[in-house]
C-alpha cells in the first residue's frame, strides 16, 4: 500500500473537515464499490491542471491572497502549490543557466515569468522553443514588425552572431525586455479603448508583413466544421448540444465569405500587450500568428475577459461597456464593415466553442464547461452585443 499526503490530493475544505477528527496520523480509506484507479488518476489530472493554471496566474502577478480566493484555497496551500510547480521547472532553469555564457551573461540573475520564458538580470527575456521552425518564424515576424515601427522586443544575438541558441533538443531566443506591464484593472474603459487601438495598429502592420513572408492560412469556419465538430461527436454532444453547435455554424457560414481575412495575432490578451504609464509599450508572443478573419483578434480578447469567475468578474453591463470601448478604439484606426459588425456575436460564440473543444481534447472538462457557459452568456445578450459594437450602449 502506498501512503500519500492528503494535502496533495484532497480539496482544502475536505481536508479541513477531516483534520477535525484526525491529524498527523495514518488514515485508511476503503475503496468504494466501482471505484477504479482510472477515476483516481482523472482526479489527479484535474489537480495538476488546476495547479498549472494557478502557477501561471502567480507568474502573471496575482498575489497569494487573490489566488486563494480564485481557487478556494488557503494561502499556505497556495504557497505549497507554487513551490511544487517551481520545482518542476528547475531543470529548464538549469539549462538556461548553462547557456547564458553564450550571450556573455555567465552570472545572470534568472527569474521565471512564464512557463517557457525567463527574465535575465531584469533587462532581458529568454524564451524556450521546442520547434526550430517556430523560433525562426517568430524572429522574422519580429524583424518585419520592427521595420514597420511596431514596438516589439529587440532580439539579442548570440556571441557567434546567430539569432538563437540550441541546447538539449530545445532552442532559446533572447530579447531585450520591454518596459511596461500587462493591465491589472481589466475594467478600465480608457485602457479598453487603447487596447482596441493597439489591435488595429498591429493589424495594419501585419498587412505589410504578409507581403514579405508566407504565413499559415487558417479558417475559423473550417475549424468549426472540422476538428471542433469531430471533438463534440466523440464527446457525444455532452458539453455542447448538437443543435446549439449547428445553429452557431449556420450563422457563421452565412457571413463568413464577406469577412476580411489577414494576418492576425491569434492570442490577444492583456499579458501579450504591454503598457507603461497608460500607453502601449510593446507587443509580445507571436507563436500563434496566422491568416484568419481579422475580427477574430478583437472577439477573442473580449470573450477572454469573461473567462475568469473571480470576485472581480465582469457583470454583463461592465462587459458590454468594454465591448463598446474596444470596438470604438479599433474603428478609430481601422473601420469595420457592416458585415463584420453583424458577425461579432456568432464569431464570439464560435471562438468559445473552439475553446471548449480544445479543453475537451486535453481532458479539462471543467474549463470546457466554463467555455460553454460563456457561449450561452453571449447568446443571451446577442442584440446588446451588436448595439455595443455600433456604440449604442
Amino acid at each position: 500500500m502506498k501512503y500519500v499526503n492528503a494535502g496533495d490530493i484532497l480539496p482544502e475544505e475536505l481536508l479541513s473537515m477531516i483534520q477535525k477528527y484526525v491529524q498527523g496520523g495514518y488514515l485508511y480509506i476503503p475503496k468504494e464499490k466501482g471505484c477504479t484507479v482510472k477515476g483516481q488518476t482523472g482526479y489527479k489530472t484535474e489537480l495538476e491542471k488546476r495547479n498549472g493554471h494557478l502557477y501561471l496566474m502567480h507568474l502573471e502577478g496575482r498575489t497569494n491572497g487573490q489566488l486563494g480566493n480564485i481557487f478556494h484555497l488557503s494561502e499556505p496551500s497556495v504557497r505549497r502549490i507554487i513551490a511544487k510547480e517551481k520545482a518542476k521547472y528547475q531543470k529548464m532553469r538549469e539549462s538556461i543557466e548553462q547557456i547564458l555564457p553564450l550571450w556573455g551573461m555567465e552570472n545572470g540573475r534568472v527569474l521565471q515569468i512564464y512557463p517557457s520564458a525567463w527574465e535575465i538580470n531584469r533587462s532581458y527575456v529568454i524564451k524556450r522553443y521546442e520547434n526550430k521552425e517556430q523560433i525562426e518564424r517568430n524572429s522574422k515576424i519580429s524583424k518585419l514588425l520592427s521595420e514597420c515601427g511596431i514596438p516589439i522586443a529587440e532580439t539579442v544575438p548570440v556571441r557567434n552572431g546567430e539569432s538563437y541558441a540550441a541546447h538539449n533538443d530545445a532552442w532559446f531566443l533572447m530579447s531585450k525586455k520591454l518596459q511596461g506591464n500587462n493591465i491589472s484593472d481589466r475594467k478600465d474603459q480608457t485602457m479598453a479603448y487603447k487596447m482596441g487601438c493597439a489591435i488595429a495598429r498591429l493589424h495594419s502592420a501585419f498587412l505589410t508583413c504578409e507581403k514579405k513572408m508566407e504565413f499559415w492560412d487558417n479558417s475559423l469556419l473550417k475549424e468549426m466544421k472540422g476538428w471542433v465538430q469531430e471533438t463534440f461527436i466523440r464527446n457525444e454532444w455532452q458539453i455542447v448540444g448538437q443543435e446549439e453547435y449547428a445553429g452557431a455554424v449556420e450563422k457563421l457560414e452565412a457571413v463568413y465569405d464577406s469577412l476580411p481575412v489577414q494576418l492576425i495575432h491569434r492570442d490577444v490578451h492583456f499579458g501579450n500587450f504591454l503598457f507603461s504609464d497608460g500607453e502601449l509599450s510593446g507587443y509580445i508572443d507571436f507563436d500563434l500568428s496566422q491568416r484568419n478573419i481579422r475580427i477574430f483578434d478583437v472577439c477573442y480578447f473580449l470573450t477572454g475577459l469573461l473567462s475568469e469567475e473571480t470576485d472581480d468578474a465582469f457583470t454583463q453591463r461592465e462587459w458590454l461597456a468594454s465591448v463598446k470601448s474596444v470596438f470604438a478604439g479599433y474603428e478609430s484606426v481601422n473601420p469595420l464593415s457592416e458585415k463584420e459588425k453583424q458577425a461579432v456575436p456568432c464569431v464570439m460564440v464560435c471562438i468559445e466553442m473552439l475553446c471548449a473543444a480544445y479543453f475537451i481534447r486535453v481532458k479539462d472538462v471543467k474549463r470546457a464547461g466554463e467555455a460553454c457557459l460563456i457561449c450561452r452568456r453571449i447568446q443571451n445578450c446577442e442584440s446588446a452585443v451588436c448595439a455595443s459594437v455600433r456604440g449604442f450602449v
